[in-house]
């Protein structure tokens, strides 16, 4: 057969859930392979196509290299023909480290310390001045033009203001022949044993010669400049006998009034992650962690005797108590004096210790002179969050901690040396905490305030700069800044950020498979996106988008709908072909597309309990000075497009205020003046997409809780009765029962340094993570491992008799993921499953009536049909009084809230307010990117 190099041929894919299909994607197209959740559709992109291209990459390493990689599983399929290079843009792989920011995940930062190393003017961060630098024969004439016929004393700084006794430095120095220094200021005669005070801060300056200058000894003098640069490190002083004054001249950097000195510049010199260009104060995060006060004393009515201090608690007859009650005698107060009347020098001595020796009485009244230091509460609680203290002091210690911005550089993240090279007066810090559009402006115009040196080495650097802004401006992402951190950022904007990248890479004939990357999108932003997709597909690559959103879908070129339905219902190609075809058939996908089927508006819209939780002066981020008033009993929706501030307010400000209300939590929230209607609900449940655990070991069974009722029921089969099994016989997670080659893991990973770890079945269980025996004993002929290894669907039939089981495993079923398996380790779970998992264990149990439950974009991965289930679940919450307040930019979900609060009017700094608030109807009567949405999904109903 003749292969068709036109087209990406799969032949009988098997992998997972697919059924042996059979498709061809065109090359140089987009297209787009949809169906509902679970349907195979991540299972043919992901887990066949770049498999087998990731396969293929490694088969063209050398042996050596191949035997220490190991080898990857061919995916499940007969045939694969017309594969590019592929390159796979998902969602999982946001990066957590604190040191990754925007700006270094796109190389952009990295171009910006090129930028500044090359063409950045140094001022000095003591007077401000230029930095000067000169060549040694510059040097010669600068001092035959200043102090001609004058006395100088040419001198090699070797010492700037450091604590020694230098006693080795004076005698090496005796030994080369010098025979004077000038130590803080004042010239000695170095002799034998010549030491200073090891306690104090010096200067030293070595004497290289003492001459009258004049044109007939330049010969001298240029040698012995150049002697005094090669001891001074390439810096010189000269000091006039006459006038008293010192000169500054160097071979680097040098402030020519104060004489400090830079190092050459260098790209490093101005990363954060370099010890050279990071904040000593910070090591380079931007941020530090301090005792809070507030934290200590969060009620200052209390006394310290009644337990005003909580790292105390209430009063006990110990040293510590002895030692506060001395300083507040100090002071004309007593421990029983209420901590608000205090003076600050009391409360400083108590926190921050006191040399002073104190007399103190113990309980019984007998008194004694104390002669140790007693270094205060704040520094015995930093103790206990060294390394070598316990876990559990670390944790007990950790509650009275606040992170706030590095005083040193004002969470810049530099030195002061870095951060006072500048660009037409703009450093590399503020550059970096630019939103990327205005970024970019600046970039345009940059020429034109610098020389023309500088702009000439300038030049290309900047076209690159431009280049790659403009991508991340292309891609929706224009309210960001460099500066951003990655772990701050949505499942869809560090994708976006990726696929910016991909586009600077310029790269051709690859084929690109991107996971939902219109996640966290405005409907006004996806065309950027599309427009970005059609870009890199015009550069001759083949793109596959997994997708759900309308619009993209009817823009691709090419449309695969696998279905029907999800798990063992799916698996098979329904629809291939394009989008104005696909409006003529009746898949499931197709009559959402075509309006055959729709999600119904609400008849009416709930009132709600008439309680608010009002939040005020909500600050953070680019929040401006919003007040949040929440109505509570309803289904609440906050819109507005990215960057608009959504998240600040209910993931950074009101989830952790309600968090460490209820439950302790130690999450920081953003600033905010007061929360008031805290009383009005009894517990918050935050539902984001997180995975369920840190480790594959989670799974649905072990989250929902329904694993130890399996287990429960295990262990009461005659068969464990007689063997004597316990429930953790039962469990792959202790020694016993499970199998011991793989830890109960049921896999062993094999890591492939630069590319993702693979997992390959272990070869004892085959998979199963228990032992033999354990797996002989069966409930209705199935194994503990053959539970774990059905589908949700399978497991309501298999358990219909097991009423406790049955309960927790029907709302997952009922929530949509009937499809997924009771085992599946939750690392292979989408964000948007996840999620489902964790609203389906919160419906298992029984609810208050009076809970507020936050949902991140709960639309993640979810088809048409999906969001109507999902929506079903949102109302019968509601239905049982409790509140919903969801982030979502999807339309269907907004067009079904009770109320919605809207926010804008742009992202980034020109957002951070609301707009608009009220029912849909409402909203839509504005002018906003959400309203004019709204209103259209409305008239269309």
């Amino acid at each position: 057969m003749e292969e068709n190099q036109e087209v990406l041929s799969v032949l009988g894919a098997r992998v997972h859930n697919l059924k042996n299909i059979d498709v061809d994607i065109p090359h140089n197209k987009l297209t787009v392979i949809t169906g509902l959740s679970g349907s195979g559709k991540s299972s043919l992109a992901f887990d066949t196509i770049f498999a087998e291209g990731q396969r293929r990459y490694i088969e063209t390493f050398s042996a050596y290299a191949r035997n220490m990689l190991g080898t990857l599983e061919r995916p499940d399929v007969d045939n694969i023909s017309g594969l590019s290079p592929v390159i796979a843009i998902e969602q999982k792989t946001i990066n957590r480290n604190p040191r990754s920011t925007i700006g270094t995940t796109t190389e952009i930062y990295d171009y910006l310390r090129l930028l500044y190393a090359r063409a950045g003017e140094a001022r000095s961060y003591i007077t401000g001045e230029p930095m000067l630098k000169y060549t040694d024969e510059k040097i010669v004439s600068m001092i035959l033009e200043k102090y001609i016929d004058k006395k100088i004393y040419i001198l090699a700084p070797l010492v700037k203001n450091r604590k020694g006794h230098y006693k080795e430095l004076f005698e090496q120095q005796r030994k080369k022949g010098y025979l004077t220094v000038r130590v803080d200021g004042e010239m000695r005669e170095i002799t034998f044993g010549m030491k200073l005070d090891r306690y104090k801060n010096h200067s030293i300056e070595l004497v290289i010669d003492k001459l009258k200058v004049n044109h007939k000894d330049v010969t001298r003098l240029r040698d012995s400049v150049n002697k005094a640069l090669q001891q001074g490190g390439k810096q010189l002083m000269i000091y006039d006998v006459e006038g008293d004054s010192i000169g500054y001249y160097s071979q680097l950097l040098m402030d020519p009034v104060s004489g400090i000195s830079y190092r050459e510049p260098a790209p490093h010199n101005f990363s954060f992650n370099s010890p050279l260009g990071a904040c000593p104060t910070c090591k380079g995060l931007g941020y530090v962690n301090i005792v809070d006060r507030s934290k200590l004393i969060p009620n200052d009515k209390l006394s310290i005797h009644e337990g005003g201090i909580v790292a105390l608690g209430s009063y006990k007859n110990s040293m510590i108590f002895w030692q506060i009650s001395a300083i507040c005698e100090k002071y004309g107060y007593t421990i029983k004096t209420p901590i608000k009347d205090l003076s600050e020098e009391a409360l400083n001595d108590i926190l921050n210790g006191t040399n002073e020796r104190l007399q103190l009485k113990t309980d019984s009244q007998s008194t004694f002179n104390y002669f140790q230091t007693y270094e205060g509460l704040v520094k015995y609680i930093e103790l206990q969050q060294s390394e070598d203290a316990s876990a559990k002091a670390q944790k007990w210690s950790g509650q009275f901690y606040s992170r706030c911005v590095c005083p040193e550089c004002n969470g810049q993240r530099l030195n002061k040396e870095a951060l006072h090279f500048f660009i037409n007066g703009k450093n590399i810090a503020e550059l970096a905490a630019m939103d990327i559009s205005a970024l970019y402006q600046w970039m345009l115009t940059a020429e034109e305030g610098m020389s023309s040196q500088q702009a000439m080495i300038a030049r290309e650097i900047l076209k690159e700069i431009r280049t790659r802004l403009k991508f991340l401006v292309d891609v929706g992402l224009e309210y960001l800044s460099l500066n951003r951190n990655s772990s701050t950022l949505s499942g869809g904007e560090s994708q976006r950020i990726r696929l910016a990248t991909q586009l600077g890479s310029e790269l051709v004939n690859v084929m690109y498979i991107l996971d939902e990357p219109s996640i966290g999108l405005h409907q006004r932003d996806n065309k950027r996106l599309i427009n970005s997709l059609k870009r890199l597909r015009d550069a001759y690559n083949s793109i596959i988008v997994v997708e759900h959103d309308k619009e993209i879908m009817l823009e691709a070129d090419y449309v695969v709908d696998i279905g029907p339905k999800a798990g063992r219902k799916g698996g098979n190609v329904v629809f291939a072909g394009t989008p104005s075809e696909m409006l003529k058939t009746d898949t499931l996908t197709a009559q959402y597309l075509n309006g055959a089927k729709c999600i119904a508006i609400p008849e009416k819209r709930r009132e709600g309990n008439g309680k608010f939780i009002t939040l005020s002066g909500c600050t953070g981020h680019n929040l401006k000075d919003v007040t949040l008033k929440l109505p509570l009993g309803k289904f609440v929706c906050i819109a507005g497009v990215s960057g608009s501030g959504k998240s600040s307010l209910v993931n950074g400000t009101l989830q952790p205020i309600l968090s460490h209300h209820f439950y302790r939590s130690q999450q920081e929230p953003l600033p905010y003046e007061k929360i008031e209607g805290i009383d009005n609900i009894d517990k918050i449940v935050t539902v984001d997409q997180s995975p369920l655990g840190r480790s594959p070991r989670s799974n649905p069974a072990t989250y929902t809780g329904v694993f130890a009722d399996i287990r429960n029921l295990f262990v009461n089969l005659p068969e464990a009765k007689i063997r004597g099994y316990k429930p953790g016989r039962f469990s792959f997670n202790v020694a016993g029962g499970r199998c011991e080659a793989c830890n109960g893991n049921g896999y062993k990973t094999i890591e492939m340094n630069f590319l993702p770890d693979v997992l390959v079945p272990c070869e004892v269980c085959g998979g199963k993570r228990y032992n033999r025996e354990t797996l002989e004993v069966r409930f209705k002929g199935k194994s503990i491992a053959d539970v774990l290894d059905m589908t949700i669907n399978q497991a309501v039939e298999f358990f219909e008799s097991v009423p406790n089981i049955l309960k927790k495993i029907k709302v997952l079923q009922e929530i949509g993921l009937g499809y997924i398996k009771l085992g599946q380790p939750s690392s292979t779970l989408s964000g948007g499953e996840n999620q489902r998992v964790k609203l389906a264990t919160e419906l298992s149990k029984r609810d208050t009536g009076n809970t507020l439950f936050i949902l991140d974009e709960p639309t993640t991965g979810l088809h048409f049909e999906d969001i109507n289930v999902l929506l079903g679940v949102i109302n019968k919450l509601v239905e049982r009084g409790n509140t919903v307040l969801v982030i979502e930019h999807n339309l269907d979900v907004l067009k079904c809230a009770d109320h919605i609060i809207d926010m804008g009017p742009e992202g980034g700094k020109n957002g951070g307010c609301i707009i608009a608030e009220g029912t849909p109807e409402e909203v839509a009567r504005g002018d906003s990117p959400t309203a004019i949405y709204i209103a259209n999904e409305l008239k269309q109903q």
